[in-house]
């Protein structure tokens, strides 16, 4: 019998933690494409081209990160960093992830409030504000047309819509519910409730990879319980809940009281808990509570800030920095500096410890099946979410004053033949975002 490619390739060399360390700075600096993209260009990096781990260890850590509320792609980044070398390597990963970004999305705000009344800027947003639109029909289209797959799960996308648009039940409520149905229904009738998902595509050839499916664990990802019992990673939860109520506490005392950079910490570590689903799901309730809660920016700045969220690498919910830029502006260039870094630190804290407090836990498991069927109930309610989201960016941007004569009827052709690019020919994010740009310009001129 000849021998198979998996048979005769070798094994990859080690890699150092410097190795590492490089790949997850370019990471954080081409990581566009939202979570699909960026979990696509994970899998071929470091599944096929690199082959750090074998793409069962791949997927099982991404099965867990979607159980997680947070950014899944950003904590899936995470979880092999620390795979690979410890805490240092988890807390490295995640960081360089997300960092490329809040630097390009504060300096691109400060030019945005410093001269976006300026008219070139101002037709720029004008032609990527309908490329909005079109993004989140098609999360919605795409994730509905994995996640809908019989009657009971569309109903509750559409029940989901209409609690957001009309009963205006709030946003937990509706994940809650969802993960209640979720429970209930994977234990009566299971079969309603499994869908089959995958997010990256099967390798044709199993080479061996660095960590590979039967990889023992190294011993830092081993649950350990010698000397008797003991919660692992106890010590660290209470170690990032201490720095995160250090923080907290230390603005508390900057501000005198609850100001504008704690309100900032505590909303946020509140929208971080909620964000199942990815960062579409939960901007309907950042984009609520800035904007009518605190007053932090207006509709339009906030149409604006996801504008250029989807031009930058990195997480769409780094939105958020651009939403404690704006907040703070008003107070001078210090303190939106100071609500960027804040909004961004306090959103990815619970990240960091969900997976540096249970990854050892997710290694260990084999089989989770009782998580399966509240993550597709709350995937189901997140295209419902989505579909909320769109109305909301679709009224602000082709009914401008809300009215059916101040329709914007260039907008809304742009709008269609953007969606029409994503759905029909796949066009990337970033190059339909410069299209529409470049069309806002011209445009403009005419």
């Amino acid at each position: 019998m000849n021998p198979t490619p998996a048979d005769t390739a070798a094994r990859p060399a080690p890699v150092s933690f410097r190795e590492a360390l490089k790949f997850w700075w370019k990471l954080g600096w081409i990581s566009f494409g939202g979570p699909a993209g960026q979990i696509a260009i994970m899998h071929k990096e470091l599944v096929e081209t690199r082959r750090w781990i074998s793409e069962k260890r791949f997927l099982h850590a991404l099965n867990y990160c979607m159980v997680l509320p947070g950014p899944e792609a950003q904590q899936l980044a995470t979880y092999i960093g620390w795979l690979m070398h410890g805490r240092l390597g988890g807390i490295a990963a995640g960081a360089l992830f997300f960092l490329p970004s809040l630097f390009i999305l504060m300096a691109l705000t400060w030019i945005y409030l410093s001269a976006g009344h300026l008219p070139a800027i101002a037709a720029v947003l004008w032609g990527i504000k309908p490329a909005v639109v079109a993004i989140v029909l098609a999360a919605a289209w795409r994730i509905g047309k994995r996640a809908l797959k019989n009657n009971l799960l569309k109903g509750l996308a559409g029940l989901s819509f209409v609690s957001l648009t009309f009963l205006h039940l709030p946003f937990p409520a509706i994940v809650l519910g969802a993960a209640l149905l979720g429970a209930l229904g994977g234990h009566f009738r299971p079969a309603l409730f499994r869908t089959g998902a995958s997010h990256a595509a099967k390798s044709s050839t199993h080479l061996p990879a660095l960590i590979d499916d039967n990889t023992p664990a190294p011993d830092h990802a081993r649950l350990e319980y010698a000397g008797g019992w003991r919660i692992p990673g106890l010590g660290l939860l209470l170690g990032g809940l201490t720095l995160g109520g250090v923080v907290l506490g230390g603005l508390f005392l900057a501000e005198g009281g609850i100001g504008l950079l704690t309100r900032m910490g505590l909303f946020f570590t509140q929208a971080a808990l909620l964000t199942f689903g990815g960062a579409y799901a939960v901007l309907p309730y950042v984009f609520h509570a800035s904007v009518t809660g605190y007053g932090w920016l207006s509709p339009a700045q906030m149409m604006d800030g996801l504008a250029l969220g989807e031009t930058t690498p990195g997480p769409l919910i780094m939105v958020v920095a651009f939403v404690g830029f704006v907040g703070g502006w008003a107070h001078g260039p210090l303190l939106a500096i100071a609500g960027a870094a804040v909004a961004t630190f306090f959103t990815f804290l619970p990240s960091f410890l969900f997976i540096l407090v249970g990854a050892p836990f997710i290694e260990a498991s084999q089989n989770e099946a009782r998580l399966t069927a509240p993550l597709t109930a709350i995937t189901a309610a997140v295209v419902g979410v989505i579909l909320n989201l769109a109305l909301f960016f679709g009224l602000h941007t082709f009914w401008p004053d809300a009215t059916l004569a101040s329709t914007d009827w260039a907008a809304l052709l742009l709008g269609a033949a953007a969606l029409l690019a994503l759905t029909r020919f796949e066009v990337s994010i970033p190059r339909l975002i410069a299209a529409c740009a470049g069309i806002g310009m011209a445009w403009q001129l005419l």
